[in-house]
């Protein structure tokens, strides 16, 4: 099942494998992660977050074990941005984003609103009502972005520019605010 973007300068095509974005400058495909797609991401990840070391926060099981919660946004055959998460095991009525990430050169493009879209509707399929992630205290446009998303900040233990956020929450200066949004 597709996802609608609602951008006036995107139209969407749906077929039955992908779906297409379209504007004036590129055509995008959203697709299921694959396998074959962890080393092209491996490559540009620590890139795209500006040099930060993320590439070991992408481990290829996502490729390989959660495909039906992990897509990745191609154009021309070129991997453009991803979204990589699951169901909580715990409370599978949660769904949690592992990571999100965008072609620099790709951003504010409405692809990060879309590529989340697309995860909804994964996580709906699965009878999940809520989702949620993390990202940075000091990574002020992720938190801007899952704000203007919709998403509500979650309790945290220690507060940062009116943030909270949860000390060591993804290991040893791992500080991370915690979002959730809920499906229903």
């Amino acid at each position: 099942m597709a996802s609608t973007h609602r951008s006036s300068s995107f139209r969407q095509q749906v077929t039955a494998d992908a779906e297409v974005i379209c504007d004036e400058l590129m055509i995008v495909e959203i697709r299921n992660a694959e396998p074959k797609d962890d080393a092209e991401l491996i490559a540009v990840v620590d890139e795209w977050w500006g040099g930060r070391k993320m590439a070991s926060k992408l481990p290829s099981l996502f490729f390989e074990h959660f495909q039906n919660t992990s897509f990745v946004a191609t154009e021309n055959g070129r991997i453009r941005g991803f979204v990589t998460g699951s169901q909580s095991q715990t409370s599978p009525h949660t769904a949690y984003i592992h990571v999100v990430g965008i072609d620099p050169a790709t951003r504010a493009s409405g692809l990060g609103r879309t590529l989340y879209g697309k995860f909804f509707e994964a996580a709906k399929l699965i009878w999940c009502t809520e989702v949620q992630c993390v990202t940075s205290p000091v990574n002020t446009k992720s938190n801007a972005f899952h704000r203007a998303m919709g998403f509500e900040v979650m309790p945290g233990f220690a507060e940062s520019n009116g943030v909270a956020y949860t000390p060591d929450h993804d290991g040893p200066d791992g500080d991370c605010v915690r979002f959730r949004i809920s499906l229903g």
